[in-house]
């Protein structure tokens, strides 16, 4: 699959996990080839892309230049395309999309997507109720995969 940059993507800035890896990414960011969008923030409008707010908590989201979603563990494999060749994220994407080892990563990724609502939040945004508020429990609709 070939990807088309700039690549955004839709992380929970109120995730301790997910904001420490999307600032790993900002502060290598390749060109410019990596937008952020934090869907924790009050002014995201999940609307005006076509979701849900539900949809994006429940799993990553890249959008590519073209305007095409993709999310879990391929949204990761698509990230990590955006590096340089011989990048430990390029080596990680094509390590990931080996045939067995993309089921495995794909599993584990939606284990700790299912409940990384148990994690704790950054520290300000439960001051200030966002984390009671945006991150229960996001049942994933049926028949999505």
């Amino acid at each position: 699959m070939a990807i088309t940059f700039p690549l955004q993507i839709f992380f929970d800035g109120s995730c301790r996990i997910c904001s420490a890896e999307m600032e790993t990414y900002r502060r290598n960011n390749p060109d410019g080839r990596l937008a952020f969008i934090d869907i924790s923030d009050d002014h995201f409008r999940p609307d005006a892309y076509g979701k849900s707010l539900g949809d994006f908590m429940s799993e990553l989201h890249v959008r590519d230049g073209h305007g095409n979603f993709t999310t879990g563990i391929d949204a990761f494999i698509a990230i990590w395309q955006a590096f340089p060749s011989g990048s430990v994220w390029r080596l990680a994407a094509a390590f990931c999309g080996l045939p067995g080892v993309h089921s495995l990563s794909r599993g584990g990724y939606r284990l700790f997507a299912r409940y990384r609502h148990l994690l704790p939040r950054r520290r300000q945004d439960c001051e200030t109720d966002i984390c009671a508020l945006k991150h229960e429990k996001t049942d994933r609709p049926k028949g999505k995969d």
